[in-house]
Order: structure tokens, then sequence, then C-alpha cells
């Protein structure tokens, strides 16, 4: 168990902590701008015939939440060359994984026969460790 104040447990605890706070914040400035502006405003779409009675509050939030969805689709087409660079990567990964794997099984299969006469050392000859510094 980590103590309190070291290891990524409590890290992760503190970022729990923050993120409920800041939601709670965000939370409390919404309900009240909600209740301050209760009024009700008439939407009109220019082009079109149409008019919305609705409450001001909610419109606000609906633009917030529409530009919120917007920005976030940008971002999401911004980020395409990225995924596309981690895809290929990622497939690069796995094919020098399989390539290792069956270098690593071959060796494996070889080693007993060839590697018979080698001493476990792996056939170097151990040097005598030196007695000072390396004077130069």
């Amino acid at each position: 168990m980590a103590r309190y104040g070291s290891g990524s447990d409590f890290r992760g605890e503190r970022v729990r902590v923050v993120y409920w706070l800041v939601t709670l914040v965000v939370a409390v400035i919404v309900v009240i701008f909600a209740i301050s502006n209760r009024d009700m405003v008439t939407v009109a779409f220019w082009p079109l015939p149409v008019l919305f009675e609705m409450r001001l509050c909610l419109l606000v939030i609906a633009a917030a939440i529409v530009g919120f969805l917007f920005g976030e689709l940008v971002a999401w087409i911004s980020g395409r060359r990225w995924r596309r660079e981690a895809r290929r990567r990622g497939r690069r990964v796995d094919a020098l994984e399989r390539e290792l794997a069956a270098t690593q099984s071959q060796l494996s299969a070889q080693t007993p026969a060839a590697g018979a006469g080698i001493p476990p050392g792996g056939g170097l000859a151990r040097l005598p460790a030196a007695a000072g510094p390396a004077r130069h």
C-alpha cells in the first residue's frame, strides 16, 4: 500500500478530487445563471418565418452546447493526420514484433545444435578489472 502523498494512486485521487471540484463549480455557475435568466425571449431565424419563445438561459446553454460540439468536431477532423500516423506506427510495431518472434524462434531452434561448444560466458575471455582509475 502506498503512503499518503506518494505513488500514482494518490495522484489519481487528487486528479479525481480536482475534477469533481471543477465540475461542482461549473454546475453551481450554470444553476445560478439559469435562475438569474428566466425571462422569455423570442428567437427568429431570418430567412425562415419561424419564431420560438423560450427561456433565455435555455437558449444560451443550448448555444454553448452546440458550440462545444462544433469545436469537438473540428478538433476531431483536424486530428485525422495524427490518428493515421498512430495507426501506421502501430501496424509497424506489430510487424516488427512478429519479425522478432520469428527470429527468436529460429535462434532457439538453432542454439542447441550450433551453440554446443560455446562456454556459458558466451565465449568471451574475461579481462582483468583495472586496479584504479584509467590514466591517459
